[in-house]
C-alpha cells in the first residue's frame, strides 16, 4: 500500500469542526439531489462522481466524530501485521487462520499476503454467523422464558 493509506490520518480538534459542517451540508445536498462540485483556486469547478460523494460524506461524519480514517482500497494487499490490525486480532492468530485456509493468501519471497477483498469477504462472512448465532441463542432464551 502507498505510505498515505497504510497510516490512519487522525483529525485535528479544528479539522473536527470543520468535517461536521461539511458532513452536514454534503447530507442536505444528497437529499436535495444536488451535484458536488469542487473548485481549487479559482479554477473551473469539476463535479465529482456521486460516489465520491458517498465515500467524502461518510468520511466527514468520521472524522466530525474525532475518528481516524484510513482508506484502503479493495485491490490492496495488505501484509500480515496490517491484515490482523484490520481484523483487530493478534498476528499469530491471523496466520492460523491463513494457514487453516479460512483467508486465501499468497507468498511475495518469505512474505504472505492479502487481498483487502478477500480480507474483507472473510470478516464480512464472521459477522454473518455471529449474527445467526446470536439469533439463535435469543430465540431459544425466548423458548426457555429467559426474559430475553
Amino acid at each position: 500500500m502507498s505510505q498515505l493509506l497504510e497510516r490512519p490520518i487522525l483529525p485535528t480538534a479544528d479539522d473536527t469542526e470543520l468535517a461536521a459542517q461539511a458532513s452536514r451540508y454534503i447530507s442536505r445536498a444528497k437529499h436535495e439531489g444536488a451535484e458536488l462540485r469542487v473548485q481549487v483556486d479559482g479554477g473551473e469547478p469539476l463535479k465529482l462522481p456521486r460516489a465520491v460523494s458517498e465515500l467524502l460524506y461518510h468520511l466527514l461524519t468520521e472524522m466530525a466524530q474525532g475518528n481516524a480514517v484510513t482508506v484502503i482500497p479493495v485491490h490492496a494487499e495488505l501484509t500480515t501485521q496490517e491484515a490482523a490490525d484490520q481484523l483487530n486480532v493478534s498476528r499469530p492468530y491471523l496466520i492460523k487462520l491463513l494457514e487453516e485456509g479460512k483467508i486465501p493468501f499468497h507468498m511475495v519471497g518469505s512474505h504472505r499476503r492479502i487481498k483487502f477483498s478477500d480480507l474483507d469477504n472473510f470478516r464480512r462472512k464472521a459477522e454473518d454467523e455471529r449474527k445467526r448465532l446470536m439469533d439463535e441463542l435469543a430465540e431459544q432464551a425466548q423458548k426457555l422464558g429467559m426474559g430475553y
